[in-house]
């Protein structure tokens, strides 16, 4: 059951990081929106994922991985959605 409530939050972190990324970066959207939600969403769940199998195997808290899985995601995508735009141009 935990996986998939992380599963849904992700899914909802990368749809946020996507309509931010318009709004950050202004006319930059190489893929359109849809491409920003996309790659937002795929970048948010793996990152979450990994977060939350890698983080308990190298003997942290479950603290450290509710952070990390609140943070990184976010993070995550938003790095891939400048190195979209800047591989766009």
């Amino acid at each position: 059951m935990d996986i998939f409530i992380v599963l849904v939050a992700m899914l909802v972190v990368g749809a946020i990081a996507g309509a931010l990324a318009g709004v950050i970066w202004r006319g930059e959207r190489p893929y359109g929106p849809m491409g920003d939600y996309l790659a937002g969403i795929i970048t948010a769940i793996a990152v979450g994922l990994l977060d939350w199998y890698v983080i308990p195997a190298m003997g942290f808290s479950d603290r450290i991985r509710l952070l990390g899985i609140a943070i990184e995601p976010l993070l995550g995508a938003f790095i891939v959605l400048w190195i979209i735009r800047k591989a766009k141009r």
